[in-house]
């Protein structure tokens, strides 16, 4: 099997921003490093006798693809997402490597909240006694690594949803589902646009023993509101999708958002009120969660 590989350029100013919205968007592998070479190149993240810096000043983003995606329109839905231009790439196939061993060595067990470890099933529980939730992301988005990601499962490790009736909307691997279960959850729902994260998400819950159901949004069952609903998606959908969440959450539940940077919360906010006030819960590295419960009108 082949692969497509986007090589993007940008500053410094730019690059983690576009990084983060890559692999959001559910980019097999995104790996940042500089654009220089030789003499010019410039050390950073405090190497020995340097002084700290931020970023290069010249950063190249490498992006792997699956061959069948058409690269360009997801670029531009990435750039969309962000409202930045496209920095200046290209874009070649590489041919098959093993893949498989090397994503898995990208990922080790992360410890995601007190008493909660993400652990990807090549790898033994670091901790026996704690809450387990073993993963294999496949491709789909959701390791556990991703800022977005760790504010949500630090929310719910927080907010044990004991007992109550859970939607994770753009579940991709079901990381969010399954852990909303493993806090006592009876029987979370996950729903995805993506038929491969479906099924991946599937998969997962199995491996971890749990009650779950996994839908794409046109065989989403009509059912009783929900107690809480969670989004880890992008600012663009949860703004769009604000009437359809609202819908299904019930008056006095609880909703909680991210994969919203910093400069776009009020937006969110906006989408949303007045039938969910959202305050900012946790921020980590540029990006914000969001949570709220819905008022009574």
């Amino acid at each position: 099997m082949s692969w497509t590989r986007l090589t993007l350029h940008t500053d410094r100013d730019h690059a983690e921003l576009w990084s983060d919205a890559l692999s959001a968007q559910g980019a097999l592998a995104v790996t940042l490093s500089s654009q220089a070479t030789g003499a010019e190149e410039v050390p950073v993240f405090g190497e020995p006798g340097c002084p700290d810096m931020p970023l290069w000043p010249h950063c190249q983003i490498e992006v792997l693809l699956p061959l069948e995606w058409e690269a360009s329109s997801w670029l531009e839905q990435v750039s969309t997402s962000l409202d930045q231009p496209i920095p200046p790439h290209h874009s070649e196939v590489v041919a098959d490597q093993d893949w498989v061993r090397l994503t898995q060595s990208q990922f080790d067990p992360i410890p995601a909240a007190p008493g909660l470890w993400i652990v990807p099933t090549w790898h033994e529980p670091p901790d026996p006694s704690a809450l387990n939730l073993r993963l294999d992301p496949g491709q789909a988005f959701g390791t556990g690594s991703h800022p977005t990601t760790r504010l949500c499962l630090e929310w719910l490790a927080a907010h044990p949803p004991r007992a109550q009736r859970i939607l994770d909307y753009g579940c991709g691997s079901g990381i969010l589902t399954i852990a909303a279960a493993l806090l006592g959850a009876p029987h979370p729902v996950g729903v995805d646009i993506d038929p491969i994260a479906v099924q991946t998400a599937r998969d997962n819950a199995m491996s971890n023993g749990v009650s779950t159901s996994f839908y794409e949004p046109d065989s989403f069952p009509d059912s009783p509101r929900f107690d809480g609903v969670i989004a880890n998606i992008l600012t663009n959908p949860l703004v769009v999708l604000a009437p359809l969440l609202l819908n299904q959450l019930r008056v006095g539940g609880w909703l909680t958002l991210s994969g919203i940077l910093s400069s776009q919360v009020e937006r969110v906010r906006n989408a949303y009120a007045p039938d969910c006030p959202l305050s900012i819960v946790g921020e980590r590295e540029g990006w914000v969660c969001l949570s709220g419960v819905k008022q009574v009108y």
